[in-house]
């Protein structure tokens, strides 16, 4: 008796439906992760579409106002969001599938475009981004040469973050990416696990990642708003890369083994996956100031 009035007292049990409702002409039942996930790209475009504004009056329009720049940044945001969320929903998806779960998609691969029923990875997402953002550099080059590709990743990179905590918190409805066995009294205890392993006191992790994330988003905005930082193409996609990929890393210390691909004896998946975009953060940060000096120098001698 003693110990259920210790599991009450101390830990959380956490068993909500992961469906908010169900839309009645077509009894499609509408979740908690895809509320999240719809909420973190909506406050993503009203970020980037103040970001496209500066960054078009700074170096591609500065002969014109804010008022005649609003439609041209407006169409440009547009275009870039439907390149994005295309690039997050392949990448993502097939990141899931060759590094979490291959071994049972390659039986099944008509499953692979089962996307609504689970199964992203962020890192592939991450990779689906940058790819999706080559793609919508090529389309606009002519009209806009000033809006190079770090340009356009630096937007990006600054609410990233912020899409990246929404939806965690949706995992953290959802019931998965489950922390490691905890008995610290903020554990939560998860009532329908999506693994379907034991209901444990767990560390909460997702929402540690989501705490994180608001952070590193905070701190790029306010960073953001240096005009010194914004002529540097590539440091705040560096940055971004170098934060949030070593928060990954380091919290993947708290979360259970998710891959069926590699033995996580050692290292998680996850954090064999952060290291190539921590490095390429490093490599981004060296070149942008190298660039930059190599700029002024230049500009001094004219």
């Amino acid at each position: 008796m003693a110990f259920y009035m210790h599991l009450l007292i101390a830990w959380l049990y956490w068993n909500p439906s992961k469906d908010i409702f169900t839309l009645p002409l077509v009894n499609r039942p509408i979740a908690w992760y895809g509320l999240f996930f719809v909420l973190g790209l909506i406050l993503s475009y009203s970020i980037v579409l103040h970001l496209m504004r500066t960054m078009l009056l700074e170096r591609c329009c500065p002969q014109k106002n804010s008022k005649d720049i609003s439609p041209i940044a407006l169409a440009l945001t547009d275009r870039l969001t439907w390149y994005v969320v295309t690039g997050i929903i392949i990448g993502a998806r097939l990141g899931h599938v060759f590094f979490y779960d291959w071994p049972y998609y390659q039986h099944y691969p008509i499953d692979i475009l089962k996307v609504w029923e689970g199964g992203l990875a962020s890192h592939g997402g991450a990779v689906g981004i940058l790819l999706a953002l080559a793609i919508y550099r090529l389309s606009i080059r002519k009209k806009f040469p000033k809006l190079t590709f770090l340009t356009i990743a630096d937007m990006i990179a600054v609410p990233a973050a912020l899409a990246g905590a929404c939806i965690r918190v949706g995992n953290f409805f959802n019931q998965e990416i489950l922390g490691t066995p905890s008995q610290a009294p903020w554990a939560v205890i998860f009532g329908n696990p999506a693994d379907h392993s034991l209901p444990l006191p767990r560390h909460p992790v997702q929402l540690y990642e989501a705490f994180a994330y608001l952070i590193i988003f905070a701190l790029l905005f306010l960073i953001w708003q240096r005009a010194l930082v914004r002529k540097k193409s590539g440091f705040m996609t560096g940055l971004f890369l170098i934060l949030l990929f070593s928060t990954r890393f380091f919290l993947e210390f708290f979360k259970s083994s998710q891959s069926a691909v590699i033995d996580e004896s050692k290292m998680q998946m996850g954090q064999y996956l952060s290291l190539p975009f921590i490095l390429s953060g490093l490599f981004l940060i060296i070149y942008t100031n190298k660039v930059y000096r190599a700029f002024t120098r230049e500009n001094e001698n004219i």
